[in-house]
């Protein structure tokens, strides 16, 4: 999916936007509100996530949840089923449906939870000279499944997904400071350098997102990736589960200053 120009719009008149039928990733989009990563379990399943979240803190970082069957929440004055620019529903772990609009598979018994993204801390790099590559070229930021496994909970189980970001080797010291300022939305990276280590093969060839160019003098750091629960999804295999297309996220009523630390 090739993004649209980022709008420098606040959340309400996003979301109405992709309500209408707007479907672009979303990274650079309402410059200093809180984007999230989303993901909708029946009751039954939520309580193995919370645990899962709880474990995998890095990759999971819970913003807040949304009770069964309501679509909205103190983070979300929208609906939760309309105002993400595009959704992927999972029956028994495979994707049966990429689409716009999950109305009609949403079910009374759904609980939302609404997770930290690492697009929340990319303006803060932008203001700290650090490149942020993916909003440069206009593409969808590359994420990876890795070789790390997260920690099991219940029947949810699943490697870590990263997304990477290539910095100048003079900068990541600063892109380290300035991500672990914010551990609410994945924080520090968890890897520097070379991908292989963690179980990447190919730079060029994302599982998720598109491949952005790493240029002489860059190093490629990862961080922890919202799209974990979906890849946990995927091998355990629950009933149903509705999360955003990777790179689609809510746009929430948080700011981004909400969740900075000193």
């Amino acid at each position: 999916m090739t993004p649209t120009t980022p709008a420098a719009t606040d959340p309400a008149t996003a979301r109405a936007l992709f309500r209408d039928g707007l479907v672009t990733p979303t990274a650079g989009w309402s410059p200093g509100w809180t984007q999230a990563n989303l993901l909708a379990l029946p009751r039954e399943d939520a309580y193995d996530f919370l645990l899962f979240a709880q474990r995998n803190p890095k990759p999971c970082p819970v913003l807040d949840v949304i009770d069964a069957g309501d679509v909205s929440g103190p983070l979300l004055r929208g609906d939760i089923r309309t105002d993400v620019p595009l959704y992927r529903v999972y029956e028994h772990g495979t994707m049966v449906a990429e689409t716009p609009d999950v109305t009609s598979w949403w079910r009374p018994d759904l609980v939302t939870f609404l997770i930290g993204c690492s697009f929340t801390f990319e303006a803060a790099l932008l203001d700290a000279g650090v490149p942020v590559r993916h909003i440069e070229q206009n593409r969808n930021v590359p994420m990876f499944r890795t070789s790390t496994r997260c920690r099991p909970a219940g029947r949810l189980t699943g490697p870590q997904v990263v997304s990477m970001r290539p910095i100048p080797a003079e900068l990541v010291a600063t892109a380290v400071r300035v991500t672990s300022r914010y551990p609410a939305v994945h924080g520090a990276p968890v890897h520097i350098g070379d991908p292989g280590a963690i179980g990447i093969n190919d730079l060029d060839t994302p599982d998720f997102g598109d491949a952005v160019d790493t240029r002489p003098g860059e190093i490629p750091v990862f961080w922890a990736c919202g799209v974990t629960p979906q890849a946990a999804v995927m091998e355990s295999r629950p009933p149903l589960a509705i999360g955003h297309a990777p790179g689609h996220m809510v746009i929430t009523d948080a700011r981004d200053t909400d969740y900075l630390v000193p």
